[in-house]
C-alpha cells in the first residue's frame, strides 16, 4: 500500500493532514499516537469507507476503491465488532465468509480459526450473545478464514486478555513472515514490539 498526501477534515476542522506512508509486502506497520490524532480516520480513508479531502491510496499500484471486488478480496479490515450477520451463529458467520471467498477446505479452516481464537465453546451462539471479548476474538477470526494480502486493524488489542494479545502479536509476525502486509493502529507497545512492527507516529499536527 502506498499513501500520498492524504488529508481529511470534519466541519472545517483538520483531523488528518498530508499523511504519506507505505506498507510493504512482508511488513507490519503500526500507527501510534494519543487519542484524537486521527488514527481511525486515517484507516477509514485508506479503506475508502470515508472519502479523503485530498491524497491518493494505491494497492499494488492500483487506486484502492472499496467497491472494487478485487480490492475487497485483497484487503481484510477489522475496525470494530459491529459487522456480524445478526441471525447466524459464530460458526455459520465464519463458514459463510470462507465459502464466499472460495477457500479450500472451509470446514477445517473455520474449526482451526475457532480453536486459534479460543472461541470453540461459543461457536453455536449468535454474535450478540457473546461477551465483548468474545466478539473481538470473532472479529479477528475473520482474518483466518478468508484470503487477503493486506490486513488493516484498529486497536485489535482491545478487550483481549494477555494470552490473546500474545497470540495476536505472534500471528501478525507470522503473516508478515509469509509475505503478507499488516497495517494497524495500536496503543499496546508490547504488541507493536512483539509483532515486529515498524512504527509510524502520528501527532496532533499531522
Amino acid at each position: 500500500m502506498e499513501v500520498r498526501g492524504l488529508s481529511k477534515s470534519y466541519a472545517g476542522r483538520p483531523v488528518v493532514t498530508d499523511v504519506s506512508l507505505e506498507v510493504g509486502a512482508g511488513e507490519v506497520v503500526a500507527l501510534v499516537g494519543p487519542n484524537g490524532v486521527g488514527k481511525t480516520t486515517l484507516l477509514t480513508c485508506l479503506l475508502d469507507t470515508e472519502r479523503p479531502d485530498a491524497g491518493t491510496v494505491r494497492l499494488d499500484g492500483t487506486p484502492l476503491r472499496d467497491q472494487d471486488p478485487e480490492m475487497r478480496r485483497a484487503v481484510c479490515a477489522v475496525l470494530d465488532d459491529a459487522g456480524f450477520y445478526p441471525d447466524v451463529t459464530a460458526l455459520e458467520h465464519l463458514d459463510a465468509l470462507a465459502r464466499v471467498h472460495g477457500v479450500a477446505d472451509p470446514d477445517d479452516l473455520v474449526d482451526a480459526a475457532l480453536a486459534a481464537l479460543r472461541i470453540e465453546h461459543v461457536a453455536d451462539q449468535v454474535p450478540w450473545t457473546l461477551s465483548s471479548g468474545q466478539r473481538r476474538r470473532l472479529s479477528l477470526a475473520v482474518a483466518l478464514v478468508r484470503p487477503w494480502s493486506l490486513l488493516v486493524l484498529d486497536e485489535p488489542e482491545q478487550r483481549l486478555d494477555a494470552a490473546g494479545r500474545s497470540w495476536l502479536a505472534d500471528y501478525l509476525a507470522a503473516q508478515a513472515g509469509s509475505g503478507r502486509s499488516v497495517l494497524m493502529a495500536s496503543h499496546d507497545a508490547t504488541l507493536v514490539a512483539r509483532s515486529g512492527a515498524r512504527v509510524v507516529e502520528l501527532h496532533g499536527d499531522v
